[in-house]
């Protein structure tokens, strides 16, 4: 019998990527296409994957579904070829939601801690024998990728709440990080995305579970604090709790309260409050899933973070590269609080604006956000497929923040021309810290394998 074709449009995103490998695994023929080449893609190659580099119509043929990323746009070739003749057109989200259905799905949404959170989620059932299928927005070197097709009852994936397409999940257990207004081309109002959180909490069956920040009173205030299926954890306040907590460099200690009842300590390999918070909903997942409290310590603590997550890209003599995935000014602000606490002298951050709808509805934010910065370099907008928006512009912010006169502020367009400009002015004890949701990781990349070639040369 002749195995069912399904084309992804956009395959070389992070999650139409690990759509993929699940459809892989479960024996399907799986096609798709993508505007440029990536090591995710040559991954789904090795797998079997037929992929296209560009999009045209001759690459839907003889699919009988298509997946779509929500990335695409209507005037996609490849989606009017499919709809004009009917073949059946999935959205990415709608896809993930047809796996959930056997399974128990574990869904983890939120504008901020999504991937950490379901890495550290991925990380603990599997350590725990779980073996739950997994699908998650970064790369995890426990699962040797973005997803993982398990054998056990538990499907764990984020939830983006970008579209409002997370309500098409029927998850037993949601957890919700944290709610701020962030994609404005999607959300015209804060009304508009605290309703389709409610729905998207709303959505757990009488046997679920609700795992909330209880430290973000938006999030708190929809929701039945009485309600039994509602679960609470935070540093300060909730069910579950941490007291005692001691930022390392590159870590932290904490102990953990149930209950008000001390559970015993826990030691985090990633930094920052933003990550104690993100492990004690990690913690809560585990203990309705059944693990003890030994078995989720032993596993959280052997957690050392996702790919573009506070990513150490190297390390020459006493000068430390990292890369981190922060797009949004709150996210900023939590990273830079982990990479002053490292211990080194000096803070050089280069940021890459993401979209230009979040660029121009949070500007001020944005620059209010580098306080802790020694020196700032700003690049180009990356688009992530937006159209430009007249007056919105990196250079911009820039001036903004130079304005204040607290710190030093470079405005370079060019990637490659910020790695040539560090070389000039880093020096010891410095940390470089690139900040962004685009390509803005390959400027650490190319600085330490220049910085090594030097050091190799002299």
């Amino acid at each position: 019998m002749q195995k069912k074709h399904i084309h992804l449009i956009g395959i070389g995103g992070i999650s139409m990527s690990g759509i993929a490998e699940i459809l892989l695994k479960h024996g399907y023929r799986v096609s798709g296409s993508d505007l440029k080449d990536s090591h995710l893609l040559e991954r789904l190659r090795a797998k079997g994957a037929e992929i296209s580099i560009g999009h045209a119509a001759d690459n839907v043929q003889g699919a009988d579904l298509v997946v779509v990323s929500n990335a695409i746009p209507d005037k996609n070739p490849e989606l009017r070829y499919a709809r004009e003749r009917d073949i059946p057109v999935l959205k990415r989200a709608e896809m993930i939601a047809r796996f959930m259905k056997n399974k128990k799905g574990i869904a983890i949404s939120g504008t901020h801690g999504k991937t950490t959170t379901t890495s550290m989620i991925a990380t603990i059932l599997k350590k725990g024998g779980l073996d739950p299928t997994i699908l998650v927005g970064g790369e995890l070197d426990i699962i040797g990728g973005n997803a993982y097709f398990g054998k056990g009852e538990y499907l764990i994936t984020e939830a983006d709440e970008s579209d409002g397409s997370f309500l098409y999940y029927n998850p037993r257990i949601v957890v919700v990080t944290n709610i701020e207004l962030d994609h404005h081309d999607y959300y015209d109002s804060t009304d508009k995305l605290l309703n389709t959180f409610k729905r998207f909490i709303k959505n757990i069956p009488e046997d679920g579970r609700a795992i909330l920040n209880a430290e973000d009173n938006t999030l708190i205030n929809l929701v039945n604090k009485d309600d039994p299926r509602v679960f609470t954890y935070g540093l300060n306040k909730g069910s579950l709790r941490a007291t005692k907590i001691k930022l390392l460099p590159f870590g932290s200690y904490y102990t953990l309260l149930y209950n008000n009842r001390e559970l015993g300590e826990v030691n985090l390999q990633v930094p920052g409050k933003h990550n104690i918070s993100n492990s004690l909903a990690a913690i809560a997942v585990a203990m309705f899933a059944g693990l003890s409290y030994t078995n989720i310590k032993e596993a959280l603590e052997e957690y050392t973070g996702a790919h573009r997550r506070f990513e150490k890209k190297g390390l020459i003599g006493n000068i430390l590269i990292v890369d981190d995935y922060a797009h949004h000014p709150t996210e900023i602000k939590a990273t830079l609080k982990a990479a002053r606490n490292t211990g080194y002298e000096r803070l050089i951050t280069v940021f890459q604006p993401h979209r230009f709808t979040r660029t121009k509805f949070l500007l001020k934010e944005f620059s209010e956000s580098f306080d802790l910065v020694d020196h700032l370099i700003i690049t180009d907008i990356y688009g992530a497929g937006e159209n430009p928006i007249p007056g919105v512009k990196a250079e911009k912010l820039a001036r903004m923040i130079a304005r204040k006169d607290r710190i030093k502020v470079d405005f370079i367009a060019e990637l490659e021309d910020i790695v040539t400009y560090l070389e000039k002015i880093i020096k010891p004890k410095d940390l470089v810290l690139t900040l962004g949701a685009g390509d803005v990781y390959r400027v650490g990349e190319l600085l330490f394998e220049r910085m090594k070639k030097h050091r190799e040369m002299a």
